[in-house]
Parts: C-alpha cells; sequence; structure tokens
C-alpha cells in the first residue's frame, strides 16, 4: 500500500498551488498524474531508481514530468517521502522547513 508521508502531501499542495496560479487545469492534471504514479509503485515498488544523494537502495524515485517522486520501500508498503523539482537543491528542498 502506498502511503504518503505530510511533507510529501504539502509538496504537492504546494505544486499544485503554484501551478495553479498560470492553469488550474494543468495543475490538477500534473498532480493527478504524480499520484497516479504514485500507485503504480504498488505493482512494481523497485521501478524508480536509488536516489543518488542518500545511497539508500530502499529510498527510490521517478520522475513525474520535472518532478522527483522520492519514496522509501518498506517491507510491506510504499511510502512517497516528498515531491521535488528536478532543478531545485536535494538538501535544500527535503530540509526545508514547510511554508505556513
Amino acid at each position: 500500500m502506498v502511503t504518503w508521508s505530510k511533507p510529501a502531501r504539502n509538496d504537492l499542495k504546494q505544486i499544485h498551488d503554484y501551478i495553479s496560479r498560470d492553469s488550474k487545469h494543468y495543475a490538477k492534471m500534473v498532480t493527478q498524474t504524480i499520484i497516479e504514479r504514485s500507485d503504480a509503485l504498488n505493482e512494481f515498488p523497485l521501478r524508480g531508481r536509488e536516489v543518488p544523494e542518500i545511497g539508500d537502495p530502499k529510498v527510490r524515485e521517478v520522475f513525474v514530468y520535472s518532478y522527483r517522486l522520492i519514496y522509501e520501500v518498506k517491507q510491506r508498503d510504499i511510502e512517497v517521502l516528498a515531491v521535488i523539482h528536478g532543478s531545485r537543491d536535494f538538501f535544500e528542498q527535503v530540509t526545508a522547513e514547510p511554508s505556513t
């Protein structure tokens, strides 16, 4: 089963809000696609590559448009840890405090 961490849910909301400034339709499409790709991990949890910055085979990523969907493969579950833009600094993005 795929679950989303609170920071990952916040990432998805921020992505939606940012894109919706220009296009509500495109914002919905992008976030829906990200969710669909995460759901597909149920069948193929190892489809993504290891996150190079972490080097742990359980922490993997798939690319969706220009976003990195980062997740951890656990014994029976998959947890989405973050969704970050590919052009952003990885460590800055994943350690940043969520905006309110």
